[in-house]
């Protein structure tokens, strides 16, 4: 006889608003509730399972959703503002019945952005997101509707950038860098998620505590496609859902001070694509932006590959932007510390903010969402005939698409309706390239869960 099949523990329940949906005019209840209905509804839902399932060790986008497939949410208007009514939630997320603090605070962070985004961004047509300023504008706002840009404090966030998949001495070493980071007053933001994006957070809460320090800022950036595959960790205090990578992109730039990127794969790739190629342009060449490429002794080989494919693309320019630090979190903790001591006088000098960076140029071609078909994948101009900052455009794009094939739910639904995807480009680079995408692979960078099969296939074109 066949086994039973077990079905995982679940709770109903109704939230009410926490982390700045407390206070509503009736009229903003009203416009909440109606975003949240609908067309956005199936976006709202699968955002809010990745948060009431935190940690789990899932990449796949669709683990959650056939694991609970009966879980549903709505938002409930009331006369006092609104409650969450919760169906089938994951156990997990509540004590004795009770939904986790934290938890609460993230899943009413999901309806305020995905809300925002809906009403106020998207369709209330306050901004011209065919222009450069206008989406910088879009980017500056979202971040202010979730109480992230703080005035009055000293230039203090670190964006930390790396796998969400890595081995355990690198998971490791990303909790010293981040307890070094906290000793000095530094707060954190990452991506949101496991791994990289965890370490460095659970780090600094130590030394924060440590150093009786009580106002920390654990910021993570997110957006849709990922968050389903990579949930927040529970450190995360501030949670963020940008409507779109590229704009998720110039968050991270925008309002960090200063950025250190460990060990990690595609997606680690195109954020370091992304910022060299905004920091390469003329307008910014005399921008202080400290970067630290850092590991443990063991990832010394992944940065002497990531600096070589970065020297060949882009050239020694780039690689002078960057420095790489292995095996020294206290080197790492100060190289940035005196970094971002150089941001807040450039950021004096220049009467720029320090919560939210202004004179930084990002060129239209970064902030165009870009689409990850097989047509768009084909048609990438990965050659060294144009301006470097227009190439790492593209190289961005490429490794863009790659990550929506590996972990992003629409990504994997059209590599298999329509096969991998095919990235041709000039000889030297595409072997640069084949030749870092397989030691991605062959280090277990591409899956945290299951076996990979790759979603491209890079072609050298004559």
């Amino acid at each position: 006889m066949d086994k039973a099949r077990s079905f995982p523990e679940v709770v109903s329940a109704r939230v009410s608003p926490r982390g700045g949906l407390d206070v509503l005019s009736r009229e903003e209840v009203g416009t909440l509730r109606d975003a949240t209905t609908g067309g956005l509804h199936d976006l709202l839902r699968r955002c809010a399972l990745a948060v009431l399932t935190s940690g789990s060790e899932s990449d796949d986008p669709r683990a959650a959703q056939e694991r609970y497939p009966t879980f549903d949410i709505q938002v409930h208007q009331q006369d006092r503002g609104i409650k969450l009514e919760l169906k089938d939630a994951p156990a997990t997320a509540f004590v004795d019945g009770r939904i986790i603090s934290g938890v609460a605070e993230l899943l009413f962070s999901v309806v305020r952005d995905i809300a925002y985004v809906a009403t106020d961004v998207t369709t209330a047509g306050g901004f011209d997101l065919e222009d450069s300023s206008g989406i910088t504008n879009a980017v500056f706002e979202i971040l202010r509707n979730a109480r992230v840009l703080i005035p009055q404090v000293e230039p203090n966030l670190v964006v930390c950038w790396g796998g969400h998949s890595i081995k355990r001495n690198e998971y490791d070493y990303t909790k010293s860098v981040g307890y070094q980071l906290g000793l000095r007053g530094l707060d954190i933001c990452t991506g949101c998620g496991p791994g990289a994006m965890k370490g460095p957070m659970k780090g600094a809460t130590i030394a924060h505590a440590k150093q009786r320090r009580y106002r920390n800022r654990y910021i993570g950036i997110t957006e849709p496609g990922i968050i389903a595959a990579e949930s927040p960790n529970p450190i995360v205090n501030n949670l963020v859902i940008m409507p779109d990578i590229e704009k998720r992109l110039e968050a991270f730039v925008r309002v960090g001070h200063g950025i250190i990127v460990f060990p990690g794969g595609v997606g680690t790739a195109e954020e370091i694509l992304y910022l060299l190629g905004i920091l390469l342009h003329p307008d910014n060449a005399k921008l202080p932006f400290p970067l630290v490429f850092t590991g443990p002794a063991e990832s010394a080989a992944y940065f002497e590959q990531i600096d070589q494919f970065l020297r060949l693309t882009l050239g020694d320019d780039a690689a002078a932007r960057y420095q790489i630090i292995v095996d020294d979190p206290m080197a790492v903790a100060r190289a940035m510390d005196r970094g971002i001591d150089k941001v807040r006088e450039c950021r004096l000098d220049t009467q720029d903010a320090f919560f939210f960076n202004w004179s930084l140029k990002v060129p239209f071609a970064f902030q165009q969402p870009f689409a990850p078909t097989h047509e768009n994948m084909a048609r990438l101009h990965l050659r060294r005939d144009v301006p470097v900052h227009e190439l790492a455009a593209d190289l961005r794009r490429a490794f863009s698409g790659i990550v929506a094939g590996n972990v992003k739910e629409d990504g994997m639904r059209a590599i298999e309706k329509h096969g991998v995807f095919r990235i041709d480009g000039e000889p030297e680079i595409m072997r640069a390239l084949d030749s870092l995408l397989r030691a991605f692979v062959a280090q277990g960078r591409m899956k945290m869960s299951g076996a990979y099969r790759p979603c491209y296939e890079v072609v050298a074109a004559d």
